[in-house]
């Protein structure tokens, strides 16, 4: 049974999916990979093996539906390209659970942080360029 404070988190969580935008499900999917494979890092280094495993196994899943989310004809050559990165990482965790390997934990990590990060950018770049879209109409109308 969970306590009243892992309920009302846990309740949080599901809200927060639910009315979240497309970017900013995208990012809470980075967030729950980066800190799905730091829990499997520092298990792992603790040699609590299983905890490393179900984390691990989480991380994959999240990569997976990362490659599901892709829309191949829309974002074509960049789609194909992060299907690529994506498929590649989803292996890189499946040997570091296979080999109990950090390293390649910490290769991921480096990658999904990247990816963020770039996200991240974009996202705030577009938001911006969308802000600054009605003005740009507005000016053409009045001219």
């Amino acid at each position: 049974m969970l306590n009243p404070y892992a309920q009302s988190a846990k309740q949080y969580q599901k809200q927060q999916v639910e009315t979240a935008s497309p970017e900013e499900l995208l990012l809470l999917m980075y967030d729950g990979a980066i800190r799905f494979l730091n829990v499997a890092r520092k298990s792992m280094e603790e040699k609590n093996i299983e905890k490393s495993h179900n984390n691990l196994i989480r991380a994959q899943h999240i990569v997976t539906e990362l490659m599901a989310s892709l829309d191949m004809e829309i974002g074509g050559e960049v789609a194909q390209n992060l299907f690529r990165l994506y498929d590649y990482l989803h292996y890189r965790l499946v040997q570091a659970n296979i080999k109990k390997d950090t390293a390649m934990i910490d290769e991921v990590l480096t990658h999904l942080r990247s990816l963020k990060e770039t996200w991240e950018q974009a996202i705030k770049i577009a938001h911006q360029e969308r802000q600054q879209a009605p003005d740009v109409e507005a000016k053409q109308y009045s001219a």
